[in-house]
């Protein structure tokens, strides 16, 4: 029995090994990783995705996930070019193109976009003024891809999209944004109410031609007018009667007497 526990100790030890090396030299990769594989220092092809077989102790491999990653940026005080203090964040899309650049070129790729994407948040935003930044905002998005982009490419990182999320703007500049909004208002209201005073005074205009043109019309619009005033039963009007109205009577009358 006592020569038996060291056999079997040691058949536990070597099991034990057996089982760390596979462990350790069997990997599986999801469709979306690649693995970035490390031999001496040194790196070889990239792995993936599937089964990956390393040497234990000699190789080391990073996990590099190629799927898009939504990263929001954290609110940046900017001062506009109009000098205006607002707070805006956003939400950049990137994606890994490249894993072993995205390994070897920057020590975390995920924080040195974080940081060049609020950098440059500051350094565009700052560049426009108010009104651009409420107004242009599809504008100012792909300027924001465009510079971001062209610093996270030695990385091997893609930024597809950037969106400028919310812009903060301070009590005081509210208030007057709706002054000014509240006085465009009124002023296109005027301008409606002066082109239909306009149009209206043209149409004035060609009835007083025709009517002018025509003595029957205005004795017609007369005698219209009497009749929208007699359907009002709660008062008594005094209407003169313009000499005009009767002149055909009286023309008559003198046409007998002479016969």
């Amino acid at each position: 029995m006592p020569i038996l526990t060291p056999f079997l100790s040691g058949i536990a030890l070597i099991l034990f090994f057996a089982v760390y090396i596979l462990t350790s030299a069997i990997k599986v990769l999801k469709e979306y990783e690649r693995g970035v594989v490390f031999r001496l220092g040194r790196i070889i092809p990239v792995k993936g995705p599937g089964l990956v077989i390393i040497w234990p102790i000699i190789d080391k491999l990073v996990r590099v996930s190629l799927r898009t990653v939504t990263m929001d940026v954290p609110p940046q005080d900017i001062i506009t070019r109009d000098n205006i203090t607002v707070k805006v964040n956003a939400v950049v899309y990137f994606r890994v193109l490249d894993p072993v650049k995205a390994i070897t070129e920057v020590e975390d790729f995920y924080y040195a976009t974080s940081q060049i994407s609020q950098t440059t948040l500051r350094s565009v935003l700052g560049q426009s003024q108010l009104d651009d930044l409420l107004s242009k905002r599809d504008e100012l998005n792909a300027e924001l891809q465009k510079v971001i982009d062209f610093q996270t490419e030695p990385w091997g990182i893609k930024v597809s999209t950037v969106e400028v999320k919310n812009v903060d703007l301070p009590v005081e500049m509210q208030r007057a944004i709706a002054r000014q909004a509240e006085a465009e208002r009124e002023r296109r209201a005027k301008i409606i109410h002066a082109e239909g005073e306009f149009q209206a005074s043209q149409k004035l205009s060609e009835a007083a031609s025709v009517i002018s043109s025509q003595p029957i019309a205005l004795q017609l619009r007369f005698l219209q007018t009497l009749t929208e005033i007699a359907t009002e039963k709660n008062s008594t009007i005094l209407f003169p009667i313009p000499v005009d109205t009767i002149r055909y009577f009286i023309d008559a009358v003198k046409g007998k007497g002479e016969s």
